[in-house]
């Protein structure tokens, strides 16, 4: 009997405790909906892209929230890494479709609007307006909230927890004797067009040392992302180069402004002021072949410590500046980083799902993510230098110096930049791809066969001539547009 007493009045407390949760004014919406219970907790599977130290930090977070939250309600999370974002992509499709040996979709997972605009499509995705109070997400910041409607049914299908965008990292060591003897100063760094001016300087600089080697100077700037050069490119200077309508999109390649974009990547490229080697760009700092690069903010914690090539090995110091913009344009930066999306199984489930997301998102735990992992928080009142300083002293976080510094740079300029990214649409990815390629495998491709020509003693104004003319630049404009149109098909 009195098993069966203090059995009811711990059903009583939880069902007590919920509808008090329920009754919070920023959980209204489920008020008195959902009933979990502290004795039999259910479980919450999480698919995710996060691996080394950013999986550490996913992984320390999971735990406090089982031990502490979920604890209370009845919830338990366990976070699964499923390799690169890509793998991740893959696995999630492959679920959907059924495929052997593939486990089901999990609660929630990691996405990218492409892989969820294929989710939903499918009916996996729950709306999480119905989870979410318009005052609740009126603290998140208005871009990332908007990036989760991929469709215009005002369905909310992916939701932030934490973003990246880029930034100009530098070789400081190598820099300051260049910048001392030519005169070179960061501030002509702010624009594309100023990277370029130095990227040119740094290249005769560097040709200068060796006089009796023509033709042989270095390459000062490389950039990861391509595509987000044409994006951001684009838009910093008035054009959305991917227009959607009603999931219809248009592609807007305005001829003089995409000049301007081949002005300012491929000229410099097979002029030998920028290059592109490794896998990434930071790997073409470690080998000494580049000085600077544009990269996602969270490569900052990859840049490296040493220039290490066949010759010699050295130290060396870094410095984080924004990502430069095109001159004359708005200071538009790029918004990535994959979101959360809810899969479609029973109102628990997707409650508890949602209960661990408005967790891991508030000032707190957030902040202390992107302190360990490199990201950028979610909350307005999360985005300013202030609350990552208080974060760090109060949790005594051992944050890497790279990654403070960057993270320092980009929340510290938040107020004065505007995040952007493409809306979704049918083969976007595909679309993508010839941002990402197109212009940069031809410039690699040129690049080679101007420097086959200079070998063979070939005057070097004559020889880049011809990849420069008005008529060169039409016949690949001619072809990037014939792609873009291509990749709808």
């Amino acid at each position: 009997m009195k098993k069966s007493i203090k059995s009811l009045c711990v059903i009583v407390m939880a069902v007590f405790f919920l509808i008090g949760c329920g009754t919070n004014k920023d959980d209204k919406k489920n008020e008195g909906k959902v009933k979990l219970d502290p004795e039999n907790p259910i479980s919450i599977r999480v698919w995710h892209y996060y691996n080394g130290s950013q999986q550490a930090a996913f992984d320390e977070l999971v735990n406090e929230f089982n031990s502490t939250k979920g604890k209370e309600l009845g919830i338990n999370v366990e976070g699964i890494s499923q390799g690169t974002v890509y793998d991740l992509a893959k696995t999630v499709s492959d679920s959907i479709d059924g495929k052997v040996g593939v486990d089901k979709l999990p609660d929630i997972f990691s996405s990218y609007a492409d892989t969820a605009y294929y989710a939903q499509q499918k009916g996996k995705l729950v709306d999480l307006s119905e989870y979410f109070s318009k005052e609740e997400l009126e603290k998140y910041v208005d871009s990332y909230i908007e990036e989760g409607y991929l469709k215009n049914d005002k369905a909310l299908y992916l939701f932030p927890v934490a973003k990246s965008t880029e930034s100009l990292m530098i070789n400081k060591t190598d820099w300051e004797p260049f910048a001392k003897q030519t005169g070179s100063s960061l501030d002509e760094l702010k624009t594309i067009e100023g990277v370029v001016k130095v990227a040119k300087r740094y290249y005769e600089w560097t040709d200068a040392k060796t006089p009796n080697k023509p033709n042989d100077g270095k390459a000062f700037y490389g950039r990861d992302s391509m595509a987000n050069y044409f994006v951001i490119g684009m838009k910093q200077l008035g054009k959305d180069i991917f227009e959607i309508k009603d999931g219809n999109v248009t592609f807007n390649v305005d001829k003089k402004l995409i000049k301007r974009l081949w002005e300012n990547y491929y000229v410099p490229y097979i002029n030998g002021y920028f290059t592109a080697l490794g896998k990434f760009r930071s790997d073409d700092v470690k080998t000494g072949d580049i000085l600077a690069y544009t990269g996602s903010s969270m490569s900052a914690m990859y840049f490296p410590d040493r220039v290490e090539d066949d010759d010699k090995s050295y130290d060396i110091d870094y410095e984080v500046l924004p990502a430069p913009i095109m001159s004359g344009g708005e200071n538009y930066k790029v918004q990535q980083g994959a979101d959360m999306a809810v899969t479609k199984s029973d109102k628990k489930h997707e409650y508890a799902s949602c209960v661990f997301i408005k967790w891991f998102t508030q000032k707190e735990q957030n902040l202390q993510f992107v302190c360990e992992s490199a990201y950028m928080p979610v909350l307005k009142s999360a985005n300013n230098v202030k609350a990552l300083d208080d974060i760090i002293e109060k949790k005594s976080l051992d944050i890497n110096n790279k990654t403070y510094d960057c993270l320092k740079n980009v929340i510290g300029d938040f107020d004065n930049t505007k995040y952007y990214t493409t809306k979704n649409f049918e083969n976007g990815s595909s679309a993508r791809e010839v941002l990402e390629t197109n212009l940069s495998s031809k410039a690699q491709k040129d690049r080679k066969e101007i420097e086959k020509a200079l070998a063979k003693g070939m005057k070097r104004s004559e020889v880049i001539k011809k990849y420069t003319t008005e008529e060169a630049f039409d016949k690949w404009y001619g072809e990037f547009s014939d792609a873009l149109s291509n990749s709808l098909k």
